[in-house]
C-alpha cells in the first residue's frame, strides 16, 4: 500500500480482531483504506500491522484516528463494554457495528448511539471470514440509509452493502432467518445425499444437480412470498395433497437405505395437519401458519 494511494482512502477503525474482525481490516487494507486496528490482546494485530495498519494501544486512540469505525467482537454487552468509556470521543462519528446479535439488542444499541450523538449502522455479515472482500457475499445494513449512502465506497470493499432501511433491528433480524433458512437447506442437502449416497452416488455428482434444483426453488421461493403477504395459497403450482403424497415415496427411499428420517417426517407432519384442518388443496406456503403460532 503506497502512501499516495492510501491518501485517496478514506480512514478507518476496525475495533475486534477475531477471525471476522481480521479479515474486514485485511480487506481494507487491500483496498488501500488506512487502516487502524484496535484488539485487547495486541499481538492480534501483528500480521495486519506488517501489511501496514496502526495499531491502536487504546480504544480511544482508536476511536480517534477516523471518522468510520467498525466495530466487531464477541457479542453486544462487549461492545458497550468496549464503547461506553469513549462514547463522548464518539460523538460525530458513524459507527458500524458487525457483532451478531438479537434484534432487541441491535435497536437498543442504535437507541444509545443516538442519544450519544454517534451515528449508527447494525449490519449483518452473510458469510464466513474468506468470503470478505468478494462482491458476491451479502452485509446487511440496517438503521441508517443516509449513513450508508454515504460510506458506501468503503463499506463495498467489505461485501455487497445491501440496505434494510431505518429500523436498525432488521440486520440481525433478517441474520437470525437467513441462517435459519441455510440450516435447513443443509439439513435437506444432507439427508438427500445421504439417501443418494447410499446408492453409491458421490456427493460432488448429486451436488451438481441439487445446487441446479436450488434455481428452481428460488423462483417457489419469491413466488410464495406473494401469496404469504397476500394471505391466499393457491395450489396451481402443486398441492398440500400432492405434497404429502409425494414424500412417501421419499420416506420410503429413506427407509429401505436406513436412512434417518427425522426431518422429512417434520414436513410430513406439519403438511398432514394443514391437510386435516382443511387445507389439502392449497400451496405449500400454507404451512407459514404452522410457524406462527
Amino acid at each position: 500500500m503506497t502512501t499516495s494511494h492510501a491518501s485517496t482512502q478514506q480512514p478507518v477503525t476496525v475495533i475486534g480482531l477475531g477471525q471476522m474482525g481480521t479479515a474486514l481490516a485485511a480487506a481494507f487494507l487491500d483496498a488501500g483504506h488506512p487502516t487502524t486496528v484496535f484488539n485487547r490482546t495486541p499481538a492480534r494485530a501483528d500480521a495486519l500491522v506488517a501489511r501496514g495498519a496502526r495499531r491502536a494501544a487504546t480504544v480511544a486512540e482508536a476511536v480517534a484516528a477516523s471518522e468510520l469505525v467498525v466495530v466487531c467482537v464477541l457479542d453486544y454487552p462487549a461492545v458497550r463494554a468496549l464503547l461506553d468509556p469513549v462514547a463522548d470521543a464518539l460523538r460525530g462519528r458513524v459507527l458500524v457495528n458487525l457483532t451478531s446479535g438479537s434484534p432487541e439488542q441491535a435497536r437498543a444499541e442504535a437507541e444509545w448511539a443516538a442519544g450519544h450523538g454517534i451515528g449508527y449502522l447494525d449490519g449483518g455479515i452473510m458469510t464466513t471470514p474468506p468470503g470478505i472482500g468478494n462482491s458476491d457475499s451479502m452485509i446487511l445494513y440496517a438503521g441508517g440509509p443516509e449513513l450508508l449512502a454515504a460510506h458506501r465506497p468503503a463499506l463495498a470493499v467489505l461485501g455487497d452493502p445491501v440496505d434494510l432501511g431505518a429500523d436498525a433491528g432488521l440486520a440481525s433480524l433478517y441474520d437470525a432467518g437467513l441462517l435459519g433458512m441455510m440450516w435447513s437447506v443443509f439439513g435437506g442437502w444432507l439427508h438427500a445425499t445421504a439417501l443418494t449416497g447410499a446408492d453409491g452416488v458421490p456427493a460432488k455428482e448429486f451436488a451438481g444437480v441439487a445446487v441446479r434444483w436450488l434455481r428452481t426453488l428460488a423462483w417457489f421461493v419469491t413466488t410464495y412470498a406473494e401469496q404469504i403477504d397476500a394471505g391466499e395459497y393457491p395450489g396451481d403450482d402443486a398441492t398440500l395433497d400432492v405434497h404429502v403424497a409425494s414424500i412417501a415415496h421419499l420416506l420410503h427411499a429413506g427407509e429401505e437405505r436406513g436412512v434417518d428420517n427425522r426431518l422429512p417426517e417434520l414436513h410430513l407432519e406439519m403438511m398432514k395437519a394443514a391437510v386435516a384442518a382443511g387445507h389439502g388443496g392449497d400451496s405449500y406456503a400454507r404451512i407459514i401458519e404452522a410457524f406462527r403460532k
